[in-house]
């Protein structure tokens, strides 16, 4: 069994910054260099190791992987499983995260059982809880600052509202989210959540935040931070996705070698295919399949080692994944090149300049060898969600279709096929737009029917503003404010 009491050491995959704790890799997002904080050494999960976790809970997982990825040196074993049962205790499914077995072999695991019913609920739960289990045993306050293109925001929101010693700042694209997105951030009135209508595309609402990221003394002074898919805390919680999936889709754990699983997996910005990754390093026996829509950097990277950035973000049904820059991919490259951060950087300083790299032979040939790909259309998304329903009465959102397609086209083929787990990344309630353009009928829960006649608050960042200055003035503001508690506590 791997020894979870040391501390683990993250290093950055660029190899210029020194080395961190986990407390350092969650506050910091990107490592200084512009590389991801990565695990030193990776722990090896034997064959015992692995049937001990197979009669685990998803949150039991999310405990042990927690454990062995942090150090009971920095949370204590008990205090840690605390951190992570109080994460999904507003979590509607009492499993958590549950698995449909729906026909034809179709598996899908519903990652959306949480607040804002989509699967960042999951990692963004814990990783406040860890947030502010380190800030109240230091006395310090953060100012998170998030752009968005939907989701994010919302399940940032949700996981830090109320917290006394967290600020949040959402900057999201006035009419580029659905209704529902908007309401769900909109509508959180409290008192340290701040939400910005800004009237502009989620790229270019990206620029002010970068700009206030790119004064280092700025940020140190505010204890700044972001919460974006590349914080450390959100991959690691998103391991546990692999290991229940393999778990509840795996015909046996007596054969020798243990049994294959398939796991599909829709992305975007590749979090969760870098967690898959690392999963299936540290021992877990699944084949990984990558997903994604007409935006399709990481199927061109897979297929032909073509790393380039398109001519522009296309707008597909699957609207959370309409992402030029898969930001994780750097981790699958770090590991792939044996961990050699040199070589990494290299590579990354190359697509940040030039915003396109032909992979070497030696990295495509490896990359293609661990990850299977496709790009699917709107027209084959709208089909899948059509066909799932005719089969299942089950209702796929349009990101989660991206992956069943993936299935039916195995499926039709008849091949003999491994077991196989579709990740769900989010509830079709979220999607009603995309439900009917399916032609089916949407189904809209209580709780987000009651989002239509709740009060919200929005302030807007108009064209022609320096949104910038704005940006700074807020986060100056609430600095200000929580030295003023700060001192009013101490008196």
């Amino acid at each position: 069994m791997p020894q979870a009491s040391r501390i683990m050491w993250y290093v950055s995959t660029r190899g210029i910054a020194p080395r961190v704790d986990f407390e350092g890799a969650l506050f910091s997002g990107y490592a200084p260099d512009g590389g991801l904080f990565m695990p030193e050494e990776l722990p090896q999960l034997d064959r015992e190791t692995l049937c001990q976790w197979s009669t685990l809970s998803y949150p039991g997982l999310v405990k042990e992987l927690c454990a062995l990825f942090i150090g009971s040196e920095l949370i204590p074993k008990d205090d840690l499983n605390d951190l992570i049962d109080r994460a999904f205790s507003r979590f509607r499914h009492r499993e958590v995260v549950h698995l449909s077995r729906l026909r034809n072999g179709l598996n899908v695991l519903e990652l959306w059982h949480g607040v804002t019913y989509a699967f960042k609920d999951l990692s963004l739960s814990c990783t406040a809880q860890f947030l502010q289990y380190f800030l109240e045993k230091r006395e310090k306050h953060v100012t998170v600052v998030v752009g968005t293109s939907g989701d994010t925001g919302s399940a940032a929101i949700e996981s830090v509202q109320g917290a006394k010693n967290v600020d949040i700042i959402v900057l999201l694209p006035k009419g580029h989210c659905t209704k529902i997105q908007e309401l769900q951030m909109t509508t959180v009135l409290k008192e340290n959540v701040h939400v910005f209508g800004v009237e502009g595309n989620s790229d270019e609402l990206d620029e002010p935040i970068k700009t206030v990221f790119a004064d280092v003394a700025f940020v140190k002074k505010h204890n700044l931070m972001s919460l974006n898919s590349i914080n450390w805390s959100r991959v690691l919680v998103q391991m546990a996705h692999h290991f229940f999936a393999y778990f509840q889709c795996t015909p046996s754990l007596d054969t020798h070698p243990l049994p294959l699983v398939e796991v599909v997996v829709p992305t975007g910005a590749a979090g969760n295919l870098a967690a898959g990754y690392i999963a299936q390093k540290i021992g877990l026996p699944i084949r990984l399949v990558v997903a994604v829509n007409r935006n399709d950097i990481i199927h061109r990277t897979v297929q032909q080692g073509d790393f380039s950035l398109s001519e522009a973000v296309k707008s597909t049904l699957a609207s959370a994944m309409d992402i030029q820059v898969p930001y994780n991919m750097e981790r699958v490259f770090w590991l792939l090149f044996g961990c050699d951060s040199q070589v990494t950087r290299a590579l990354m300083e190359q697509f940040e300049r030039t915003q396109s790299v032909n992979l070497p032979k030696e990295l495509h040939s490896k990359l293609s060898e661990v990850v299977t790909s496709e790009s699917v259309s709107d027209e084959a998304i709208t089909q899948t969600m059509g066909r799932c329903w005719d089969e299942n009465q089950y209702l796929l959102c349009p990101h989660s279709a991206v992956a069943v397609n993936y299935h039916y086209q195995q499926m039709d083929r008849q091949e003999p096929s491994t077991p196989r787990c579709c990740l769900a990344p989010a509830s079709a309630a979220k999607f009603p737009e995309a439900v009917l353009a399916a032609g089916l009928t949407p189904e809209t829960p209580a709780e987000i029917v009651a989002l239509e006649h709740k009060e919200t608050r929005c302030t807007p960042m108009r064209r022609g503003d320096n949104w910038t200055l704005i940006l700074q003035d807020t986060i100056e503001d609430l600095s200000r404010r929580w030295r003023g508690h700060a001192l009013n506590a101490s008196q």
